[in-house]
């Protein structure tokens, strides 16, 4: 809470962002001690890693600090908020209390997935099984809304040739002790990444964490030897179209469920063995999720640097920020 009400009254951009990746390593830590181990590895991934360096690359081209003096459409985009807010505190006081157990989520729901996921889905990890199985539909919906919001990027910043800038600047060139480490571990970091996302069935992890590790691993390579380099070895457009590949994948799954008399992401379909089929499925969909979100994080990250090596142009920076402005 404190954390909270420091970001909103704080007038430093830069504070906030590092306020806010400090937030979610805190959340991330409650999740653990609250036994749900794949929700701190999401949160420590995303909340605490990825957003907090794509912040900063967005402070990068609009500036640290906030306009002291708002303007309509902020106090108009405040009011909006703050009527959000109220009406989701409101929609609150008719759920169950937290914990409670005439909580749904403490009835029959996580009551009948314990008794029945050995047996319906064959996996270690009741989680995935979850998320992946049972809710797949929902799964799938939130990685079109990843790859939608990957879309919108680029959608509004350039990064196609004539008006995407990269050059061959590597700001930690003079930090050996920092690139050398960085060469040491990166491997290491892909490595688990890969681990994290075949391993989802029998412990924490899936699609999502281990696309975010694997692109944070691509990330911090090119933070420490410049985007050009890394450009050089990962294509910008292998990398959109893995975005798009990952989405296809998983609706292809449940295309092809259709195709064998079952209804859509039902994978027991995909195999004589039910359970087999199952594994077949979990694992395909968890690595069509893996590739777009890693994709998308990647795409996210290249179009935001780009645009800050246009930003450094005189005359082209002033532009860039009179279109953030309007």
């Amino acid at each position: 809470m404190l954390t909270a009400l420091t970001i909103i009254a704080l007038k430093d951009l830069f504070a906030v962002a590092m306020l806010s990746g400090i937030y979610g390593l805190l959340s991330a830590s409650l999740f653990v001690v609250l036994d749900a181990v794949d929700v701190a590895f999401t949160e420590a991934a995303v909340g605490a890693g990825i957003s907090t360096i794509l912040m900063l690359t967005t402070l990068a081209i609009t500036g640290r600090y906030e306009l002291s003096k708002p303007k309509l459409r902020t106090r108009v985009g405040l009011v909006l908020v703050t009527v959000i807010g109220v009406l989701l505190i409101y929609g609150t006081l008719g759920m169950p209390h937290f914990g409670g157990t005439d909580n749904p989520a403490n009835g029959h729901v996580a009551a009948w997935y314990i008794a029945n996921t050995s047996e319906q889905i064959g996996i270690p990890n009741y989680v995935t099984a979850v998320l992946a199985s049972y809710r797949g539909f929902d799964t799938f919906g939130e990685l079109v809304v990843v790859f939608t919001a990957g879309i919108g990027v680029l959608a509004l910043l350039p990064h196609t040739p004539g008006n995407f800038e990269v050059d061959d600047h590597q700001p930690m060139k003079q930090h050996l002790i920092l690139r050398i480490i960085s060469k040491l571990l990166i491997p290491f970091i892909l490595l688990f990444a890969l681990y994290v996302q075949f391993h989802g069935d029998f412990g924490p992890g899936g699609g999502f964490q281990a696309g975010v590790i694997f692109a944070a691993a691509i990330i911090l390579y090119s933070m420490i030897f410049g985007l050009a380099k890394t450009m050089s070895v990962i294509n910008f457009a292998v990398v959109r179209f893995c975005a798009a590949l990952g989405v296809l994948l998983y609706g292809a799954v449940g295309i092809v469920s259709m195709l064998k008399g079952d209804v859509f992401l039902n994978y027991s379909a995909l195999a004589e063995d039910t359970l087999a089929g199952q594994h077949i499925g979990i694992i395909l969909i968890e690595l069509g999720v893996g590739i777009t979100v890693a994709a998308v994080m990647i795409c996210v990250f290249f179009t935001f640097s780009g645009s800050v090596d246009m930003s450094d142009k005189p005359g082209e920076k002033r532009a860039m920020q009179d279109n953030m402005e309007q």
